[in-house]
């Protein structure tokens, strides 16, 4: 009897980050690229530039009965007020990704993932692309999806003529991922310094 592997995610930030945008790429990603079971939700502010935004995506090797997340397994925090709102749902097994750029996490002891996906994207030129950014860390630290399925995902759903800027962006996400993950690993084993 195999275990069904199943992630909830939730995707937290404000309008015009690209939340709602992340969330349907991460489902698709699941979806069409790994074969496996996806659900995708998301809930707006009253404002639909800068009021609080999320996605729900449940990711599953068996058919999803309810579509909404309770606990998450991966967290995703784009916004301080995002990150406030949707911490208490989490455990002590939920893996907390924020964007350091403008997100405080209250609990100095929680362990979390952090990427500075904000000021990546303005120094690709683009601000609008931390959201591919952090997609890509999350690939590259929680596994939720493949990094082809994803990749493929995300140069199908960025707007015409953007595709190679949005992949090399996910591209450097998922490298900071990588490393953020040797580096923890390291440090685990009580190794430090350039391997």
């Amino acid at each position: 009897m195999t275990v069904n592997q199943k992630k909830e995610i939730i995707i937290t930030g404000f309008g015009g980050q690209g939340i709602i945008m992340a969330g349907r790429i991460l489902g698709r990603s699941a979806a069409l690229g790994d074969r496996k079971e996806s659900v995708f939700t998301q809930s707006y502010g009253p404002e639909s530039r800068g009021g609080a935004c999320s996605a729900e995506v449940i990711i599953s090797d068996k058919i999803i009965y309810y579509p909404y997340v309770i606990h998450p397994d991966i967290l995703i925090c784009m916004s301080q007020a995002g990150y406030e709102k949707f911490a208490e749902q989490a455990t002590e097994k939920t893996v907390l990704l924020i964007d350091k750029d403008l997100v405080r996490v209250n609990s100095p002891e929680s362990d979390f993932f952090s990427i500075p996906s904000t000021s990546m994207a303005e120094e690709l030129g683009r601000k609008m692309m931390a959201n591919i950014i952090m997609l890509g860390f999350c690939t590259a630290v929680t596994k939720a999806v493949s990094i082809d399925a994803a990749l493929e995902s995300v140069t199908a759903s960025v707007p015409k003529g953007t595709e190679d800027l949005n992949a090399r962006a996910f591209k450097k996400g998922h490298d900071y991922g990588v490393a953020a993950l040797k580096k923890r690993e390291r440090k685990a084993t009580g190794r430090t310094g350039a391997v």
